[in-house]
């Protein structure tokens, strides 16, 4: 196959979504008590430590879609409370990344975004700006899945679905959200 600089974008979108997929099935076993109580990490608790996750990828979403929303998407710390809202608002917006990140062709990997930050307006290329929130979303998965380590609910592998020998390891996912590993694979450029 020849090689597609875009394919490894549209991999990690995918895989964003099945490890937030995996993720929040086991915070959604938690009760209300455990999702707001006090925990050792970054952020004190899980509601805020997946409410800033959703946050900043509205933040960046918003802005490699030549949005202006920039530090009003913080206007509120913790828009969820609870885990079952803040699953269905993040799942859309796992939805939105990957329509995104299909729809870019080489050119639109290499333009620039416009990141407003209040007083000014950041700006890199989108490759970048990718690169920036598939490493920001796994180090705060990371610290919710250490947080699990201290409840009843077993944290759930979160490291696997990016290449081939995983398959058997996300079946499961895979099936739930009627993926087959062609999609997550070799997804194709589908134009926006």
């Amino acid at each position: 196959m020849p090689y597609d600089p875009l394919r490894i974008f549209r991999k990690l979108a995918r895989n964003n979504r099945l490890a937030n997929s995996r993720l929040h099935q086991a915070c959604l076993r938690l009760s209300q008590e455990a999702f707001i109580a006090p925990r050792v990490s970054f952020f004190p608790t899980f509601r805020a430590t997946l409410n800033h996750i959703y946050t900043v990828d509205r933040f960046y979403i918003d802005a490699l879609q030549g949005g202006t929303l920039g530090l009003a998407a913080f206007a509120e710390e913790e828009p969820f409370s609870t885990m079952a809202e803040l699953h269905t608002a993040q799942t859309e917006l796992d939805e939105v990344l990957i329509a995104f990140v299909d729809g870019l062709d080489e050119d639109g990997l290499a333009a620039t975004v416009n990141i407003h930050r209040g007083a000014r307006i950041q700006q890199d290329r989108c490759d970048d700006v990718l690169s920036h929130l598939f490493q920001h979303q796994t180090h705060h998965r990371g610290q919710a899945h250490a947080m699990l380590s201290g409840t009843t609910i077993k944290p759930p592998q979160l490291d696997e679905f990016i290449v081939g020998d995983d398959a058997k390891a996300r079946k499961e996912e895979m099936d739930a959200l009627g993926w087959a590993e062609d999609d997550l694979m070799f997804p194709a450029h589908r134009p926006a």
